[in-house]
């Protein structure tokens, strides 16, 4: 056990892109599903505290100049954006939809 402790301490920047190679990857998932549903079941508020919280993470990254933290939550910020994109096209899409027509 000692040998793995050791090995972890002295490997904390292959910890964390490992830990950001999995938590952004695990998010793509979501965005099929939103693509599939057109974006039914996903909460704004959801997308907004979510997202807030990766800015958040990201800023955490800069501020301690943190390569995984960056690239983690500025990839998954990306998807994040990608989502209220998705969900805005298919409100305005039904929007238009259910809008009259004029002649």
């Amino acid at each position: 056990m000692f040998d793995l402790l050791h090995w972890l301490r002295a490997h904390p920047d292959a910890i964390g892109f490992w830990a950001a190679v999995l938590t952004t990857v695990s998010f793509a998932p979501q965005v099929v599903e939103t693509w599939k549903t057109a974006g039914e079941g996903l909460s704004w508020m959801m997308l907004a505290l979510f997202g807030s919280g990766t800015a958040l993470w990201f800023l955490y990254g800069v501020l301690r100049m943190s390569g995984p933290l960056m690239l983690a939550n500025g990839l998954t910020g990306l998807q994040i954006l990608f989502l209220i994109a998705l969900k805005l096209w298919f409100a305005s899409r039904a929007a238009r939809q259910r809008a009259p027509q004029r002649s």
